[in-house]
Order: structure tokens, then C-alpha cells, then sequence
């Protein structure tokens, strides 16, 4: 009776979902198992999620070991095209530089130099009357600007020895002080010197002529 009541218990506990009794005495719940399965599959998806989640967040996931286009080569070849370009408007827009050095003037011919200088001839001043500083200054300008035609002349400074050696002493004399004061200390040079060029030109007047 007893062993009849028992079995009746596990039945209707078996029937409720409850302990399946099993002839080795070793009873298991099916409704731990369903139960702990469930809670596996449950767990397994949330791991899987948070993967995904992780992967999606830091990159990676399918294709990210490929490496992606990046727009920074593109944007150094369009500033370098850019530079390029700017060069190239830069260089056609510039005005062509041209020489503005202007050339010395070659010195005047022996005849045209010595022209000027007889110009002076009938030209004097009187020392001290505040009147000399343009005659002197004058002559003295006339006397370098011949020297230069002499000694650039194609007969060559040897024809022209006398001449040269004459202003060449009075540049030595007058040094680079051409204020009128000095000029009129040396009076006598400076007209002296004329006068004694133009005595000279007048016998060699293939040279001036």
C-alpha cells in the first residue's frame, strides 16, 4: 500500500513537471534543464551582442583589416596642383625685369671736347669779386671731360703727351676741392693750363678739325 502511494506521488509530480523518478533512484528536474538551457542560450546571445557591439565600436568586425581610402593623399595632390598652378600664373604674370642700368656715356670726341673748351676763351672772372665759381667750376669740368677724349682717342694717349701732361699736373694741384675759394686760389693755373692747350690744338689742327 505504501509503495503504491508513492509511486502515485512521483507520477503526479512527473505529470506537474516535477521530479522524474527513475528506477536507479537518481532523480532529475526536466524543468532545470529547460531552465538552465534557456538561461545559456540567453547568455550566449548577449556575449554575441556585446562582440558585435565592441567589433562595430573599435572598427574591426568583416573588413576591417582592409584598409580604407583616405582622403588625405587626395588633398595633398590637389594643394600641390593648387602651388603648381599659382607658380605657373605667378611666373606669367610677371613683368619682364629689364636692364635699367644706364651705360656710360663713351667720352666725346678730341674735337667736339676741345670745342667747348674755346668756348671759355673769351670768358674770365676776377678773384674775390664773388664771380668765379661758374667760370673756374666751368673750365675745370672742360679740362677733365678733354682728358677723357685724349687718352680714349684711337691716336692713342702719346699723340696727346703734352696736352695730358699739362692737366695732369693741375688735377694733381687742385685734388678734389673744387669749392670756389680753392678754385680761385689756383686762378692762374687753371687759365694758364687753357690757354695752353688751346695754343697746342691750334698746330695740330687734324685733331680738332
Amino acid at each position: 500500500m505504501l509503495f503504491r502511494e508513492t509511486a502515485g506521488t512521483n507520477a503526479g509530480r512527473a505529470a506537474d513537471g516535477g521530479t522524474d523518478a527513475r528506477p536507479d533512484g537518481r532523480g532529475r528536474t526536466h524543468r532545470s534543464a529547460r531552465t538552465g538551457l534557456r538561461a545559456g542560450v540567453v547568455v550566449a546571445a548577449v556575449a554575441a551582442a556585446l562582440v558585435s557591439c565592441t567589433q562595430a565600436s573599435s572598427g574591426g568586425g568583416p573588413g576591417a583589416d582592409v584598409p580604407g581610402t583616405s582622403a588625405e593623399p587626395a588633398a595633398d595632390r590637389a594643394r600641390g596642383a593648387e602651388s603648381a598652378g599659382d607658380a605657373d600664373r605667378a611666373g606669367r604674370e610677371a613683368p619682364t625685369r629689364e636692364d635699367t642700368a644706364v651705360p656710360s656715356p663713351e667720352p666725346a670726341l678730341v674735337r667736339d671736347a676741345f670745342a667747348t673748351l674755346q668756348a671759355t676763351l673769351g670768358e674770365t672772372c676776377t678773384p674775390g669779386a664773388g664771380d668765379c665759381a661758374y667760370f673756374l667750376g666751368r673750365v675745370t669740368q672742360e679740362l677733365t671731360e678733354l682728358d677723357a677724349s685724349m687718352r680714349a682717342d684711337s691716336k692713342g694717349p702719346g699723340h696727346f703727351a703734352k696736352p695730358l701732361a699739362d692737366m695732369k699736373a693741375l688735377f694733381a694741384t687742385l685734388g678734389e676741392d673744387r669749392t670756389e675759394a680753392h678754385l680761385e686760389k689756383h686762378f692762374s693755373a687753371i687759365v694758364g693750363t687753357r690757354d695752353g692747350i688751346n695754343t697746342w690744338m691750334q698746330d695740330h689742327p687734324d685733331d680738332y678739325r
